[in-house]
């Protein structure tokens, strides 16, 4: 898998449809903050999303928003309107296959499709934490691969088939990556990250190295070989973009996945240490405790007592 994929699959990210809106005139609901980002496509009309702190945006057919940290925002047809409280949970769990949320004064020209995204806020490989309040993408003249994935998941949503709650599912999961590549293509940043460090050649090679072998005991000199540069440039351009040095980074993904194994797994500490590169269990428990602050078997315990088994 590439550095973005692990990342993904890390989190446990997972898209999912709340009901669509087909609204007409005067319509508006405020949405409150929550846990997971929050998603919006408009496939036909106008609307205006509202985040406290950003101008107003109109999106029109074919624009997409993903709010990263799940900010509260307001949703209507115009500047004007004065929005209800939209309770996105009731609307997730009561969503049956091709049911519509009407809002608004007939004729019902704009319709929306809503989504969010669940992950892990554990991680220490951050995925939405790197990403700004508000990621808005118009639509492209020519179109292009978020406008095609938009148009294909309101056909399924309009016209429900066999399987079509994993489709949409998997439709939302294509869209985000697709939006992240977007972003990440047409970005300046300014601040360091993993994230960034894919935007360059050198620093991806290594980054794409580590992820594929972290168990592996990789000194700069091999990162320098897999990269095709010095040890000296590569290590200023992986602390320049990444924020820590490659030895740094390997150690926090490393600490990452074996705390997933630890919530995951019944396996054996000493299995996980040696599974994410470690020879001594000591070693790995000392490094996991500078990491989180706890030790193995205690996070273990801790993580399980705070999520028991569903009934």
């Amino acid at each position: 898998m590439t550095v973005l994929e692990d990342v993904l699959s890390l989190a446990g990210v997972r898209g999912s449809l709340t009901t669509p809106i087909s609204a007409g005139n005067r319509w508006g609901f405020a949405l409150d903050a929550v846990p997971e980002a929050a998603f919006h496509a408009i496939t036909e009309g106008v609307a205006y999303l509202s985040v406290p702190g950003h101008e107003t945006i109109q999106m029109l057919p074919g624009d997409v928003v993903l709010l990263p940290h799940g900010s509260a925002h307001e949703f209507a047809s115009d500047r004007e309107t004065t929005p209800v409280h939209f309770d996105r949970y009731s609307h997730v769990r009561s969503r049956e296959p091709g049911e519509v949320l009407e809002a608004g004064a007939a004729p019902r020209s704009t319709n929306v499709l809503c989504a969010f995204y669940v992950h892990n806020l554990t991680t220490s490989t951050a995925l939405f934490d790197l990403l700004p309040e508000i990621i808005y993408i118009p639509a492209r003249p020519e179109g292009g691969s978020i406008v095609e994935l938009t148009r294909l998941l309101a056909r399924e949503v309009s016209q429900p088939g066999m399987a079509s709650t994993t489709v949409i599912d998997r439709l939302i999961d294509v869209l985000l990556i697709h939006i992240l590549r977007e972003w990440t293509a047409t970005t300046e940043f300014t601040e360091a990250s993993w994230l960034r460090g894919l935007t360059d050649p050198t620093v991806a090679a290594a980054l794409n190295a580590i992820h594929d072998d972290p168990a592996r005991d990789w000194g700069l000199d091999d990162l320098a070989e897999v990269a095709h540069v010095s040890r000296a440039t590569l290590s200023r351009r992986f602390s320049t973009l990444v924020g820590q040095s490659p030895g740094a980074y390997l150690v926090s993904w490393r600490m990452d996945l074996a705390a997933r194994s630890l919530r995951e797994t019944d396996d054996r500490i000493a299995a996980i240490a040696h599974r994410v590169g470690y020879t001594s269990e000591f070693a790995f428990s000392r490094a996991f405790s500078r990491a989180f602050d706890i030790a193995p078997r205690a996070y273990r315990e801790g993580y399980r007592l705070a999520s028991p088994p569903a009934q």
